[in-house]
């Protein structure tokens, strides 16, 4: 008996012997897998997001091979399939995309665009569930538990169905992943891509991983690879061979947690708090303040603060929110998106700045706090920039140093000017 399937066009559920095509919409867009409609777990993943959305927004580059990113001197942030064949890759040199395909059209990214699309997609994420982790602008982790009698149908129909709409009505294209934990639901999303729907079941799933280079395991890298290597490692079917006992005995707690991996074992649930929370800090004042010079000397510390966790989360903010609340506790946040994703502490407070100064007046602040939105992955956002735009790299390489002597001697060992100003005496 065939495995129960759907339609990815018309989603109709296909349970009899497997047709070469819907028997209801003629499409050969089939989907079969034995735990089909019996996995909940999803990691969802725009398909060249950047590249995508600029095509969508201008039709004349849609047969077009097309490049996002940072200029002649920068990286590539998104290629777009086409200029895939030709080689091109997230984080190349630009140089060196441009010499394997010279006819490209390159954008310069535009994070407000890219930022608002994401927040559509992520409105349609919430109409199927509320259990939505996002991970960065384009990609999110969905869990589906217990939505069949809500939608009336399986989450496998549904995830289809956010994949459908998301076309339809933003322009941009979706692949789908769909097993029992994270760790694969992210493997599954990236088998069939553009376009793709992914499925790992629980009895596949150590056959599954066998068949990998261990550079797919989350958590390797080019140098833990290399150190695998070293012992003639290069497949998971080798990890696995020698087993947990095996690993710990060789790797010490690395390998505890290359065996757990490496038998697909990620005990991570989708946490939905994860947004709403992001990475942010705040204090409360002693006593109400009114003063923009004080209120911006106590917002410096808290951006060298949130700057540090985004380091330490190797995140970059495409968007800077500030929070303050009122002597009567009325609560306030204000957003902005910036220009390009960032982790300077200067960046982010210029632009809380910005955001704090048009409320200043009449009231009274018990409570000033400063978030990054929207992370990007440290990879990425290094594409928005020129790689020799030395303002930025003086900052980096300023507030690094700044970061070393507080590690070594403590946080009040050094202190930046924007810190001083209006200090309580």
């Amino acid at each position: 008996m065939a495995a129960p399937g759907l339609c990815r066009d018309c989603l109709r559920r296909i349970d009899d012997d497997a047709p070469a095509r819907c028997p209801a919409c003629l499409s050969p867009r089939l989907l079969r897998h034995p735990e089909l409609f019996g996995l909940s777990l999803a990691h969802i993943d725009c398909d060249a997001f950047y590249a995508s959305v600029e095509k969508r927004d201008d039709p004349s580059l849609a047969d077009l091979p097309l490049i996002v990113g940072g200029g002649q001197r920068g990286v590539v942030t998104t290629a777009c399939y086409i200029a895939r064949r030709f080689g091109v890759r997230s984080a190349m040199p630009m140089f060196k995309a441009l010499a394997l395909c010279p006819q490209a059209t390159v954008i310069r990214p535009d994070m407000a665009k890219y930022a608002a699309v994401s927040r559509q997609v992520r409105e349609i994420f919430m109409e199927a569930t509320p259990v939505v982790e996002p991970v960065s602008l384009d990609e999110a982790y969905l869990d589906l538990s217990g939505t069949a009698a809500l939608h009336r149908a399986p989450p496998a129909i549904v995830l289809a169905r956010v994949a459908r709409r998301i076309e339809a009505e933003l322009g941009i294209t979706v692949s789908v992943g769909l097993s029992h934990n994270k760790m694969l639901a992210k493997l599954a999303s990236e088998l069939d891509k553009p376009r793709g729907f992914g499925v790992v079941g629980i009895a596949e799933t150590i056959a599954f991983l066998a068949a990998k280079p261990v550079r797919a395991l989350p958590g390797i890298g080019p140098k833990a690879a290399a150190r695998l290597a070293e012992d003639g490692i290069s497949q998971v079917a080798q990890l696995q061979s020698l087993g947990a006992a095996g690993l710990r005995g060789r790797y010490g707690r690395w390998g505890e947690r290359l065996a757990e991996t490496a038998f697909g074992r990620d005990a991570r649930t989708v946490e939905p708090s994860r947004e709403a929370k992001g990475i942010s800090c705040e204090t409360t004042f002693e006593s109400d303040i009114a003063d923009l010079a004080v209120l911006e000397a106590r917002l410096w510390p808290l951006t060298e603060r949130l700057a540090r966790r985004l380091r330490e989360a190797d995140s970059h903010a495409a968007s800077v929110v500030l929070k303050l609340k009122t002597a009567r506790f009325r609560l306030l946040t204000r957003r902005r998106t910036l220009a390009r994703p960032t982790r300077l502490a200067t960046d982010l407070f210029q632009a809380g700045r910005a955001l704090l100064a048009p409320e200043i007046g009449a009231e009274r602040y018990r409570l000033i706090g400063i978030g990054a939105g929207e992370l990007v992955a440290a990879a990425e956002a290094a594409a928005m920039g020129d790689l020799f735009d030395q303002g930025p790299r003086h900052d980096a390489k300023l507030e690094q140093a700044v970061e070393a002597i507080r590690a070594r001697f403590g946080d009040a060992a050094i202190a930046r000017g924007l810190g001083l100003r209006g200090k309580p005496r």
